[in-house]
């Protein structure tokens, strides 16, 4: 194994004062035992992001960058939301690393995969997925939805891996690659696959949050969902038009049956059957026209090219590589 590669680890944070210390440490013990052992450089840090928190998170990474000199603090100048924040650590930390590891800072990862991901990545492979083997430690409502979504995520096309989410190894020149994919509105389990290379897989079991409360409830979640969704897909356009078609064909087959009925005498009231054909075109409709305007929306924020993060300011320093 060659000693000189420089690993970095890059952690989102948002409102994670409770457990920022303990996840220092642990991280801190990870690189160091790492290190010792040949698999990384001791130049290998830890990269946290401030994802614009409203608690004392970045008061914690600023004394930690301080106080460690293998601690990085990246500020962010407001929240930006949790793929923006990975995104902004990355982009800082692909100048000065061979390979990096994002990893969530509530300690629900199993920092052990880290060593198997290093293992991956000096046998060849360019990107190393973490997979959860299990999730026994999720509710049946949590269990329930993300697995939902990664069915969903299938059906519509969108080329993602089973039960990974971000956490994950990616090779200086992976992550380069990733980079040049300049849209707007990320979503990296669906970007990541598009790159290609060698990639591998680590499973390991997902254990509780730490401190602090999820900063993945429901609502996130499903917003997650659509936005992976329409940037990878256009499934959702292509069945609207074929249920335009069929109740295009179900409107003109009624049409027949009522004219059919009328000649026989047999016409029933139709007050009804008009009423609950209104309701259901004008649900359609509507439905349409919004999946189309969820669309034109992402077509309108990438047509305008805005950052999609801004570093207000960094703690610690950053070796050159």
């Amino acid at each position: 194994m060659n000693p000189n590669n420089v690993l970095y680890l890059v952690v989102p944070c948002y409102n994670e004062q409770e457990v920022l210390p303990e996840t220092h440490r642990r991280l801190a013990q990870k690189l160091e035992a790492l290190a010792a052992g040949g698999a990384i450089s001791a130049q290998s840090k830890m990269l946290f992001v401030d994802d614009g928190s409203r608690d004392a998170t970045w008061q914690i990474i600023a004394g930690l960058a301080q106080s460690d000199p293998k601690v990085v603090g990246v500020k962010l100048s407001r929240n930006r939301g949790h793929q923006n924040a990975l995104l902004a650590g990355l982009t800082v930390a692909v100048k000065h690393s061979d390979m990096t590891i994002s990893v969530d800072a509530d300690l629900q990862d199993d920092l052990d995969a880290i060593d198997r991901m290093v293992e991956k990545y000096h046998a060849g492979a360019q990107i190393v997925y973490g997979v959860r083997s299990d999730r026994s430690t999720d509710t049946a409502f949590k269990r329930g939805t993300a697995q939902g979504f990664y069915k969903l995520m299938e059906a519509m096309g969108v080329e993602t891996v089973y039960n990974h989410a971000d956490y994950r190894l990616l090779s200086r020149r992976a992550l380069e690659e990733l980079l040049s994919f300049k849209e707007v509105n990320l979503f990296l389990r669906g970007m990541v696959p598009q790159v290609g290379f060698a990639a591998d897989f680590v499973s390991y079991k997902r254990g509780e949050r730490f401190a602090g409360e999820t900063k993945y409830p429901l609502k996130k979640m499903l917003a997650l969902a659509v936005n992976g969704i329409t940037s990878f897909s256009v499934k959702p356009l292509q069945f609207l038009f074929w249920l335009g078609l069929a109740c295009g064909f179900g409107g003109f087959a009624a049409t027949v049956v009522q004219l059919v009925l009328a000649i026989l005498g047999k016409a029933p009231s139709t007050a009804a059957f008009v009423l609950s054909s209104l309701w259901l075109v004008g649900g359609i409709l509507l439905t349409a026209l919004g999946i189309v305007g969820e669309y034109v929306g992402k077509i309108y924020l990438e047509t305008k090219a805005r950052p999609r993060f801004v570093i207000e300011t960094v703690a610690g320093r950053l070796e050159e590589n």
